[in-house]
């Protein structure tokens, strides 16, 4: 049984679970409702004059079911998915609270980039995403379900910090460039706090003018990390470089592969799958599929390295999801293959029939839909 009461800002502890949004001048939420209140938070409701809010105590855990149960599975299906499953590598988890605890930090550091709790609120966001890995032992992530706020710039950026951080490790980097890597997606469109809200905010596409003030806010987000000395600089060049190209035609200096840094062409692949899977006010989010397609295809652009890497490391089809095969059956996957992300090995649901997409070539010509 849920209870709700009043609380004034004076009596608020950590941990204590807000009930009601706590919004900005924008209409943002900055604090979302469910969330379990922090130092930080509890001292930015008295810094905005909030005398008192709504908490509330006790625990809704619903039952997640697996796909399979709402489908009539055949006696040979049920026995090859038993025989040929094999568990995804180790996936981050996120939980509820963790992606609630860092959406609102990245909230907070957009508001306020000159703010007293900028590099604290910074590294406590990342360490949580970071823990949150380590705790898993996570090699992998699942990209279907990668989601910690509605607000696209907030998300975007948690969901590039992870990415990237799960990119990096696959490289083998040191936990030091994986944590750098994690501040410099956390903050790779901090710049865009600088740009004009008729801009930043405009339902529709952008025109070549407005794009040119948009493009700066790569710069913008590097002035603001190089006065923060707490930082090391190659975050700030992270975030100025995450725009430019492997071929030179980036921005905002249209620089080419050799001056390109390393955590840079890391953000830079993540950045672009996590936008084209987005959907913005003037353009439809691709689905995953369609976006890996469009990663793959872009060798001049990307890192090879960290392509290679950043596919290695997502799980487009989680063992144990249902999908639709283009020869029309249903199919419950069973492995995913590390060097062939769109093609893991699959069993039709009704004929138990075994498509390893990837290795037999009798399958070469059936697609998951």
């Amino acid at each position: 049984m849920i209870k709700r009461y009043f609380v004034r800002t004076g009596a608020l502890q950590e941990g204590m679970r807000i009930d009601q949004n706590i919004k900005d001048r924008l209409d943002r939420v900055l604090i979302a409702k469910g969330t379990h209140l922090e130092a930080y938070q509890i001292e930015a409701l008295e810094r905005m004059g909030i005398n008192g809010v709504y908490v509330s105590e006790g625990e809704e855990d619903p039952e997640e079911k697996n796909a399979l149960d709402s489908k009539q599975v055949s006696a040979k299906a049920r026995n090859n998915i038993s025989k040929l499953r094999t568990e995804d590598p180790s996936r981050v988890k996120l939980s509820e609270s963790i992606k609630k605890r860092v959406s609102e930090g990245i909230q907070f550091l957009y508001s306020d980039t000159d703010g007293p709790n900028f590099t604290s609120t910074s590294t406590n966001v990342t360490k949580n995403l970071l823990k949150a890995i380590d705790d898993n032992d996570a090699i992998a992530v699942d990209i279907t379900a990668l989601k910690t706020s509605d607000e696209y710039t907030f998300k975007h950026s948690v969901d590039v910090a992870t990415m990237s951080m799960i990119v990096a490790k696959k490289m083998k980097m040191k936990q030091q460039d994986i944590y750098n890597i994690g501040i410099a997606g956390l903050l790779h469109d901090m710049g865009k706090s600088k740009i004009p809200l008729e801009i930043l905010n405009k339902p529709a596409r952008l025109t070549d003018e407005e794009f040119e003030v948009m493009k700066q806010h790569s710069v913008y987000g590097y002035r603001i990390l190089q006065e923060k000395d707490e930082f090391d600089s190659a975050i700030a060049l992270a975030v100025l470089q995450h725009h430019e190209k492997m071929n030179g035609r980036g921005y905002p200096m249209g620089v080419s592969e050799d001056k390109i840094s390393p955590y840079a062409k890391v953000l830079s692949v993540v950045d672009v799958y996590d936008a084209l899977v987005t959907e913005r006010p003037y353009k439809k989010g691709m689905s995953q599929r369609d976006a890996i397609e469009i990663i793959m295809s872009m060798t001049e652009e990307l890192d090879i390295t960290a392509m290679r890497s950043f596919l290695a490391s997502v799980i487009l089809y989680p063992v144990d999801s249902v999908v639709t095969l283009s020869n029309g059956e249903e199919a419950c996957v069973v492995e995913n293959h590390p060097e062939s992300v769109l093609r893991p090995t699959v069993v039709g649901i009704e004929s138990g029939t075994v498509y390893d997409l990837t290795n037999d070539l009798s399958c070469a010509n059936i697609l998951i839909m």
